[in-house]
């Protein structure tokens, strides 16, 4: 692999993710449901070694349908999700690109997620990999895939009442 973290289009890939940080920070839901192509998934395995996920069990496994679900709970009307949700900041880094073409990137990263909510701070740790595929411009790139793998996937996590 000759691709490194400078390749215009690993930076392209990186600086999505980063936006995408941002606005799950913000709890900018809607937003961040245009980060990702109508046919993306995003999956949350409770499997770390998964790799066919319709196959097994997952805390998440979204598609647009799903996603949009998923947001809805979080920001209309009276859900403990939304009402009662923690205030986060994210780091989304070590990336480490794996396919690099002009049609999309492929990342590993590790993201830890610091969650204060009721006088306490949660730690949420967890490799992610994705797909980016890339638009003609910046502006058009889009997630074709998040895997978010917790480190902790295979004990009892709490309901986070946020996205990862």
């Amino acid at each position: 692999m000759t691709e490194t973290l400078t390749d215009p289009r690993v930076v392209r890939a990186i600086e999505l993710a980063w936006r995408e940080a941002a606005l799950l920070d913000a709890k900018d839901y809607e937003t961040w449901q245009g980060l990702y192509a109508e046919d993306a998934m995003y999956i949350i395995p409770i499997e770390r070694d998964a790799e066919d996920f319709d196959d097994v069990l997952n805390m998440v496994h979204d598609d647009a349908r799903m996603r949009g679900l998923r947001v809805r709970r979080m920001t209309e009307g009276y859900a403990i999700a939304a009402v009662d949700s923690a205030i986060t900041v994210r780091t989304v880094s070590r990336f480490v690109p794996t396919d690099v073409d002009d049609r999309s990137v492929t990342l590993k990263a590790a993201q830890i997620i610091v969650a204060y909510k009721r006088g306490r701070h949660d730690l949420w740790a967890a490799d992610v990999d994705y797909v980016v595929r890339l638009g003609a411009s910046g502006d058009e790139d889009r997630f074709a895939r998040k895997v978010v793998r917790l480190v902790d996937a295979d004990e009892a996590v709490p309901a986070a009442g946020f996205l990862l």
